[in-house]
């Protein structure tokens, strides 16, 4: 095949060898079929905590594997010698427009695929193939995931690196878990190729990555591994399977009239917050983020009420009238409440004035309420002046104020 997904080969014929030298048996895996994968960009959308585009995701991971079906492989059964990478993307809200102008007026050639770039300078600079992928965090990212996984002919690790979409890199679960992202590769959509080998720790990651991404025109691919032991003690385990019973939960309830929203509560064993039109979607980029002020005026049973949200490039905090009702690291979803499947705005986390939105969201993993977990993903991180409360505890002290 001439697909750019086909092009990086060395990797799978390495591969290929080393598994035949070390005559190991195959691990056990599972097939996904098309549905699956479906379902799964579908539970990856809602996973995100904030706006995508499910539909444009769905049409290039079916134009990208022409009928072939991707496996995952379960975090206990990884073999102990197995490399594992990360494919994703670092962005660049407030880029430095001057690049993008004397770019354009260079009319600089940009390469087909910088993620493989990216792949390969890091395969490289380790000097191991890749043995499997494991997503970095929801949304986009999952899509990469996959694509990454048909490149280079392997398995999806059952695990993700934050089981939902965060605004920096060392908001991950390697990270709190003494887990460095370095070594990283990074590559620009002209070609320009950076691999940071070490860093103090990975806020200077955050820092040095980002500030390629925003003197990049606005983004940069980017690539990171770690080690099968690693793997073990550093992912919240099971994050495909549950984007996979979410996006199922979704498409089974339209498919039988009922209500998808309703239905995505009860799959994910969370609580519906709002139900809202939005009246207020402030926008800056700055910093290498995009950043949102949010406000929506109640619909139906929430008539009557304001619904407020920070964002940063995800939705971080929400007010109920001017009170906390849910934070970062627990999940906080913007949906269609037609659909059940994630809002879609023109921009990376946005909303758009006049559309309705359902707010959701459910608990985070125990493994982001640690210490550790809060100092990185809390909302004193992000500026605000009050310690983070738990989605349930917030939600019970809501209903019984009723």
């Amino acid at each position: 095949m001439t697909s750019h997904l086909m092009r990086p080969l060395w990797l799978a014929v390495v591969l290929t060898a080393f598994c035949a030298a070390a005559g190991e048996a195959q691990p056990k895996v599972r097939r996904l079929s098309e549905q699956d994968l479906v379902d799964m960009l579908q539970g990856a959308s809602i996973q995100a905590s904030r706006a995508n585009n499910t539909e444009t995701m769905v049409q290039r991971l079916k134009a990208a594997l022409a009928g072939r079906r991707l496996t995952m492989i379960a975090v206990e059964d990884v073999p102990d010698d197995w490399t594992i990478v990360s494919g994703g993307g670092i962005g660049g809200g407030g880029a430095w427009e001057y690049v993008r102008e004397r770019t354009a007026k260079q009319q600089l050639p940009t390469i087909p695929n910088a993620q493989s770039q990216a792949l390969k300078a890091l395969s490289t600079h380790i000097g191991r193939p890749f043995n499997a992928v494991i997503r970095v965090e929801a949304a986009g990212a999952a899509l990469t995931a996959m694509l990454v996984a048909a490149e280079l002919g392997v398995p999806m690790v059952d695990a993700c690196m934050s089981a939902r979409a965060r605004p920096e890199v060392q908001q991950s679960i390697p990270w709190i878990n003494g887990i460095s992202a370095a070594p990283m590769a990074l590559v620009s959509r002209w070609g320009d190729e950076v691999v940071i080998d070490k860093t103090a720790d990975d806020y200077r990651m955050e820092d040095l990555g980002r500030a390629v991404a925003v003197a990049s025109g606005g983004g940069a691919s980017a690539a990171l591994s770690m080690s099968a032991q690693e793997l073990k003690r550093g992912v919240i385990r099971g994050s495909l399977t549950e984007a996979l019973t979410l996006g199922r939960a979704v498409r089974q309830a339209r498919e039988q009239g009922r209500d998808p929203v309703d239905a995505l509560v009860k799959a994910a064993g969370g609580f519906k917050l709002f139900q809202g039109m939005v009246t207020k979607a402030d926008m800056k980029g700055d910093r290498g983020f995009t950043w949102w002020d949010v406000e929506l005026a109640g619909t139906g049973p929430y008539r009557g009420h304001t619904y407020t949200i920070f964002v940063k490039n995800e939705n971080i905090v929400t007010w109920l009238d001017g009170k906390p009702d849910a934070m970062s690291p627990d999940f906080i979803q913007n949906i269609n409440p037609k659909t059940g499947d994630s809002t879609v705005a023109k921009q990376l986390g946005g909303y758009e004035v006049g559309q309705e939105v359902a707010i959701i969201g459910w608990p985070s993993s125990p493994m982001w309420r640690t210490p550790k977990g809060i100092e990185v993903f809390g909302p004193r991180h992000f500026g605000f002046d009050f310690d983070y409360v738990p989605i349930e505890q917030l939600q019970k002290a809501r209903t019984s104020a009723r």
